[in-house]
């Protein structure tokens, strides 16, 4: 089955953005980001791990990496 690709922003006319795949909803199952401007070139995390991203960045925990 074909993954259905969220766009990462709300901005219709956003030149580059990333996108997200779910596979699954178990902490094992698999989650993948890519660019629209390189869709073929794709990274591949798990449930777990994604969850935990969000919490730190929701948590600021990279905040630091904004400006680079």
């Amino acid at each position: 089955m074909p993954l259905d690709w969220i766009k990462a922003t709300d901005d219709p006319d956003a030149p580059e953005y990333i996108e997200i795949a779910f596979d699954g909803e178990g902490p094992e199952d698999p989650v993948y980001l890519r660019t629209n401007t390189e869709p073929d070139n794709i990274v591949t995390t798990n449930r777990r791990k994604w969850d935990a991203f969000v919490l730190g960045v929701k948590a600021g925990e990279f905040d630091h990496f904004v400006g680079l």
